[in-house]
Formats: structure tokens, sequence, C-alpha cells
């Protein structure tokens, strides 16, 4: 019975001591792993390959629509208003030659045949007096071996004549052009801005009878600054200026006109530091065939416009999140290494920089987020061939490790 009691106590005992010597002996007798020391990876990159492009740039500005021409009409002679055309009301459009407005012209009318009648006499006497030199002319022929004088030839009443004729004729000539300045008449093709004058009342020379505008060509100027200017050939010539898509909204639509930029005013704008170019549209009004747009660029109007440029630059095009602050690019070399790359900016938009030196065509770019870089730092391209070979064996061989543990 002793017996059997202590057999029962000291039975669990033995097995866990059997237990603890066998694992001790099979831990000391396996084999230890071999180990490796870990490595260290470089960090991965994404880089972009760059070579140069042939870039055309397009400048973006906005302006008032103006005409080319704007005239003050004013009267050459003072009379009372007669009569106006039924276009010369604010908005009104003529032709050019058109008559406007007219004034009296009854005292022009008689001055032009006063005029007329001191012509004819004019012309009579200088007949007459012509007939008298004639005669003695023929009276000093009869006198033999005698000069006559010029006082005898009566050349001096002649060149007295002739003189009086012009004078007539000068007279006659101003008449005429007073008369034809009783009707004032259109200079070009245009519309009616102000009308200061009306029937019956009289004007004098010199005073303001209204404002028109010619619609035959209207402008628009164009703030630019000086370093946008560099992307506007203006010495292209007619035959290659710069195409600028003007554009408006107009009855809740958005319309679109085509202009050409022709000259910049040559005089930077002291106080925003600007230049001002300007764009002509022909035929805004579509009074010709050549302005095909659908509505009618009217003046006064604002608008936006699109510069298309002629300057055609070799730049690199990048990301613009890969320049940084201080203008500097992160260059992968031939060794994996970071180059810190100083490079010149000449413009950038909200995607994209573009570069004119710095870089050589061929080289990688770094166009992902790398922390903290510095010069010569270790880096990993991905997509590099060589790269992607050592990250497999790294793989397999973690893996067979993970096996023998």
């Amino acid at each position: 019975m002793k017996h059997s009691k202590w057999l029962k106590v000291g039975l669990p005992f033995a097995i866990v001591l059997i237990a603890a010597v066998v694992a001790k002996m099979m831990i000391e007798g396996r084999k230890a792993p071999e180990q490796k020391p870990v490595e260290s990876k470089a960090l991965l990159v994404e880089t972009l390959t760059v070579g140069k492009q042939a870039v055309e740039f397009t400048v973006s500005s906005q302006g008032n629509v103006v005409p080319l021409n704007r005239t003050s009409l004013s009267a050459q002679v003072g009379g009372r208003v007669v009569s106006m055309a039924d276009g010369f009301v604010t908005g009104g459009m003529f032709k050019k030659g058109d008559v406007l407005i007219t004034l009296e012209q009854e005292d022009y009318v008689t001055e032009v045949k006063l005029a007329a009648a001191e012509l004819a006499q004019a012309q009579a006497s200088l007949a007459e007096e012509r007939a008298r030199a004639k005669v003695a002319e023929q009276e000093w022929r009869s006198v033999d071996n005698v000069l006559p004088p010029e006082l005898g030839l009566r050349k001096p009443q002649l060149a007295k004549e002739q003189a009086n004729v012009q004078a007539a004729e000068a007279k006659l000539e101003r008449a005429n052009r007073n008369l034809q300045r009783t009707q004032i008449r259109a200079p070009y093709n245009g519309l009616v801005v102000s009308r200061s004058a009306d029937i019956g009342q009289f004007v004098s020379a010199g005073s303001a009878l209204g404002e028109i505008y010619a619609t035959n060509v209207a402008e628009v100027r164009l703030p630019i600054t000086d370093r946008e200017l560099a992307f506007i050939d203006l010495s292209a010539g007619v035959t290659n200026r710069n195409k600028v898509d003007l554009s408006a909204v107009v009855a809740g639509k958005t319309r679109h006109w085509h202009g050409e930029l022709v000259r910049t005013e040559g005089v930077m704008d002291s106080g925003n530091r600007v230049i001002y170019a300007i764009v002509q549209v022909i035929d805004p009004y579509l009074r010709e065939s050549g302005n095909k747009s659908p509505v009618p660029l009217r003046f006064g109007q604002f608008v936006q416009a699109s510069i298309h440029g002629t300057q055609r630059q070799e730049l690199f095009s990048l990301p613009r999140s890969v320049l940084r602050l201080d203008n500097t690019v992160l260059v992968v070399n031939n060794q994996n290494q970071l180059d810190i790359r100083e490079v010149v900016s000449v413009r950038s938009t909200e995607s994209l920089v573009y570069l004119s030196d710095g870089l050589l065509d061929g080289e990688r770019v770094v166009v992902s987020a790398v922390p903290n870089p510095f010069q010569g730092m270790e880096v990993r391209v991905a997509g590099d061939p060589d790269d992607t070979e050592k990250d497999m064996r790294d793989d397999s061989d973690s893996i067979q490790v993970s096996e023998a543990l």
C-alpha cells in the first residue's frame, strides 16, 4: 500500500524529468542554421529619362475691345443743321461716304456764284490785256534798230492779269470746298457712339457734332509681363504673326473670335511692370465677309486672350513636383547615386515645369519623393533589371531561412 502511494507521486515527476532531458538532447544535437548579416536596402525611387523637345508656349491675358479708329466729328464751316441721316443716332451704323449731317447751303452757293463771276471777269481782263500786248509788239516792230522795253510790250500788265485769274480760280475752289463741307460725310464704315447736334441747331466752325467708331478693325490691349514676352516673336512679319484666340461670355454662352498680335506699345508700364501688346480683329461687327464668327465682337467687351507663340524652344519638360524650392532636381547617375543638380527654369504651369539648362539628354531624373536626400546617396531604381534580380534572390533566401526555422 505504501509502495503504491510513492509510485503515484513519483511517476509524473519522472516523466517530466525524462521529457526535459530528451528535449535538451534534441536542441543540443540540432544543427544551427546558417547566420547571414542583415542587409539594409537602399531607397527605391522612380525615375524619368529626359530629353529636350521643341516647345511652343501659349501666353494668356485679358483686355477690353476698342476701335482702331475713333473720330470726333466737327463742322469745318458754320451754319444751321437742316438734315441728318437716319443712321446718325447712338448705335446707328453707316458706310464710308454716307452723308451724316447737312448744313444750310444757300450762302455757300451764293459765294460760289460770286467767285465764278470774279473768275470770268479776271479771264476777260486777261484776254483784253493779251490783245493789247500783241498790238504793242506789232508797233515796236515797225521801229528799226530799237530794242522794245518790257513796259512797252505791256508784260507787267499781262502778268498782273494772269495773277488775278489765278486768285479768282483759288477763290472759286475755296467756295466750292466750303459748299461741300456743308455735308459732313462718314470717313469710314462705322457706328455712332454719341451725337451732340440736332436739326435746327446753329453750329460754328469747329463745333463738335458727335463721336463715331470705325468697325473695320478692332483692337484688344493685352498686358504681358516681360518674361512672357520672350515667348512671342514680334519680328516674324505680316505672314507669320502670332495667332490669338479671344473668348467671352455673350448671352450666357462662350463665344470665340480670332485675331493677330500686330505690335506692342513699346513702353513698359511703370506702375504694374507690364508691357501692352495690341491684337487686331478684322471686321468685328461682321459687316464684311472676312469674319466668320457667329456673333459680333462689340467695342467695350472684356475678353480672355490666348496668344500662340511663334518662338519654338528646345526645353526639358518635367512634372512640376520634381523641381525643388532651391531650383534643383535629383538625378540618378550611372552608379545609382543621387546627384543634386541645379537647373534653369524657363516656365512652369500647374502640372509641368520647363527647364533650359542643368540636364543632359538621357539622364534619369527622380520623380518620386525622397526624404532627406544628400549628394551621393545610394538608391535603387524601380524597373532596373539588375535591381529586380537582386530583389528576387534576396526574397528566395528569406524564404529558405524561414523554412529552416
